[in-house]
């Protein structure tokens, strides 16, 4: 499992013109399933993101969880986290798990999370705007 995680002042989400989901300051969530993840790769990585410590502290130091400020949290899935395009132009998505695995593991960490979300398998326009600019790549 693969969660590109960005810390933003805002993102929203937007299925054919509406928008479905929406946070202030928090945290991005775009999450990719791989064939062979299972419960035990949903936790992991959810727990992972909710200790994330990327936000300032009265130092200035990224000593902070978004629990500990009180951040949003909005989750996308995302299954070109695990596109292959090392040969040739064509991504290669044969590592990605099929919509009837990953939906379950998606919905798990979103609820794990208690974060908003988009539209699994929908059409997604997803803004943002990313404060720092803050972006990891994270694996379970």
């Amino acid at each position: 499992m693969r969660a590109l995680v960005q810390r933003v002042s805002s993102a929203a989400v937007e299925v054919d013109g509406e928008e479905v989901a929406a946070i202030g300051p928090g945290l991005l969530v775009l999450l990719g399933v791989r064939i062979g993840d299972g419960e035990p790769e949903a936790d992991r990585i959810a727990g992972k993101i909710e200790r994330l410590r990327v936000f300032e502290d009265a130092d200035g130091k990224m000593n902070l969880s978004v629990r500990d400020v009180g951040g949003g949290l909005l989750c996308v899935s995302q299954f070109t986290l695990y596109g292959d395009a090392r040969k040739g132009n064509r991504p290669s998505f044969v590592e990605a798990a099929p919509p009837e695995l990953a939906e379950p593991l998606y919905e798990r960490v979103r609820a794990a999370l208690g974060a908003e979300g988009g539209e699994f398998g929908a059409h997604m326009h997803v803004s943002l705007v990313n404060d720092g600019p803050v972006t990891l790549l994270l694996e379970a």
